[in-house]
């Protein structure tokens, strides 16, 4: 009896050696080790913290953008170096034109800043009860590099859109969707819709569809330079309107994290400094050129020579002196951003893209202009060339044969004048309507401005046509009254149409 318990003693003490040879090989060692590695690797870090020199950067900065050439400025080494010169490390995150996903990046703080289409701020922002991010400078607007083609034979103007028939193949949020939406809105087009947008995925599918389709399609393309170029190849294309000859729409700017921007003021002045410092070491034609070749290979692109030529033409960056104007700090005929806010809001809302005003219309709360005037307060200059603020070319006055020679773009959409019966005295209606087509002439300052009277078929011929000649007269007496130049303007005699309206017809010479 006295073995066996002999042996279940030994056997006990057998197994909480083993338990106990366990726990110090599984448990105790492994975690003594681990301290161990743990105390070794805090002092090789003291150690190089304190053999380590200071570093020059004492912020880091990531903007969130996409391949747009309009953003080159932004890629370049140049601006990595002036960043570097104020102490600001420079990253950049291209997330492809996810404008969705940019936003979400500003809200959680990952990106501090970032290159945002005013448009798509106003598209996205309007799903978001508080923007995370401000607009702290304008960095392009295009003037040329949108435009809508289509076939001569098919589309010979804008009014030959006005069809369920047509669709619009473009890319999705894009510049080219609010060309599109534009002309939807101001040209009257109300048989279109959201319906009949046709997007894709990017440029090249708005190509390959193209080639998919003949001569007599419904189809209109809208996408932008070099591809643009890349259609008009083919002659039977033609630009039914582009983004040079409006203004204030197809705009890009530059946002910030709120929560940054009030914990790190100077640091955004500096990012603004440094970015018009380097636009304006490329503002000469050649070195821009370069630059959008140089910035094609660097974000995976195929450029032509030719093609960067286009580019620079259909692309105006902003310069400092035209921000200051942006943000009504400068006297020019330039669109406060707060206009173009209103005016974007206004195209997305009416043409259903949106359902309503991000900001509740208060556009002020989605831009902040103490950066950039803090900049003009210090009198900062990027160099010792005065820039200067650009304005439209001013329509030349033209000869009868030129007038004679127009070519029509469209209709504008204008809410039918009111008048007294048989007379042409403008009603206070019909002042307040002129008032609003004068701004909207401001939109569009690249085309003539031909106002036709309409006559009715009943009764005195003659009188009838007399009558709308002198409303036509009395309409464009008016706007030249509220600044439109007459050189742009001219009356077309009243025609028999068996309607009585006033039309207000653009047109431009041909090329």
């Amino acid at each position: 009896m006295s073995k066996t318990k002999i042996i279940i003693a030994a056997l006990a003490w057998l197994v909480l050696l083993a338990i106990g040879v366990s726990v110090w090989k599984f448990l105790i060692q492994p975690a003594k080790e681990v301290s161990m590695a743990e105390a070794a690797k805090q002092e090789a870090k003291a150690k190089v913290e304190a053999s380590s020199g200071s570093s020059r950067f004492t912020h880091e900065i990531t903007i969130g953008l996409d391949s747009f050439s309009g953003y080159a400025i932004l890629r370049t080494p140049e601006f990595e170096s002036q960043l570097s010169n104020h102490g600001i490390k420079l990253k950049l995150n291209d997330d492809a034109a996810d404008y969705s996903s940019r936003a979400t990046s500003l809200e959680k703080g990952s990106l501090q800043f970032a290159a945002f289409p005013a448009d798509a701020l106003v598209k996205t922002f309007s799903k978001l009860e508080f923007p995370p991010a401000t607009i702290i400078a304008i960095i392009d607007e295009t003037r040329g590099a949108d435009a809508m083609l289509a076939y001569k034979k098919r589309f010979q103007n804008v009014d030959q859109l006005n069809s369920p028939d047509v669709r619009f193949v473009l890319v999705a949020d894009s510049p080219s969707e609010t060309l599109a939406r534009v002309v939807m809105q101001d040209f009257g087009l109300t048989q279109v819709s959201s319906k009949s947008i046709d997007a894709v995925s990017g440029p090249e599918q708005v190509v390959e569809r193209y080639r998919k389709a003949d001569p007599t399609t419904n189809e209109v393309y809208v996408v932008w330079e070099p591809f643009v170029s890349q259609l008009l190849v083919n002659d039977g294309l033609h630009v039914l309107t582009d983004s040079s000859k409006f203004t204030g729409y197809i705009v890009d700017t530059l946002v910030v994290n709120r929560d940054f921007l009030l914990k790190n003021e100077p640091v955004v002045e500096a990012v603004l400094e440094s970015y018009f410092t380097t636009l304006f070491a490329f503002r000469e034609p050649g070195k821009m050129k370069q630059l959008m070749l140089d910035d094609a290979k660097r974000t995976k692109q195929v450029l032509e020579p030719a093609q960067a030529e286009k580019l620079i033409q259909g692309i105006q960056w902003k310069n400092t002196q035209e921000n200051f104007a942006h943000f009504g700090l400068r006297q020019g005929a330039i669109v406060h951003v707060e206009n173009i806010l209103d005016r974007i809001a206004k195209v997305l809302i009416s043409t259903g893209a949106i359902e309503r005003e991000p900001v509740n219309g208060k556009w002020n709360q989605l831009f902040f202009d103490r950066p950039i005037k803090q900049l003009m307060n210090r009198n900062f200059y990027p160099g010792v060339q005065t820039e200067t603020i650009r304005e439209a070319t001013a329509l030349k006055d033209l000869s009868e044969q030129q007038w004679a020679s127009l070519m029509t773009v469209g209709t504008l959409n204008v809410p039918e004048l009111v008048f007294s019966r048989g007379s042409a005295n403008l009603s206070e209606r019909s002042r307040s309507i002129l008032d609003e087509l004068a701004t909207k002439l401001q939109t569009w300052p690249q085309y003539y401005l031909q106002i036709r009277g309409n006559a009715s078929n009943v009764g005195d011929v003659k009188a009838n046509e007399l009558l709308a000649s002198k409303r036509a007269k009395g309409a464009l007496d008016y706007l030249q009254s509220v600044g439109v130049p007459k050189e742009r303007m001219r009356t077309i005699g009243g025609e028999i149409t068996g309607e009585t309206r006033v039309m207000f017809v653009v047109g431009e010479m041909p090329y």
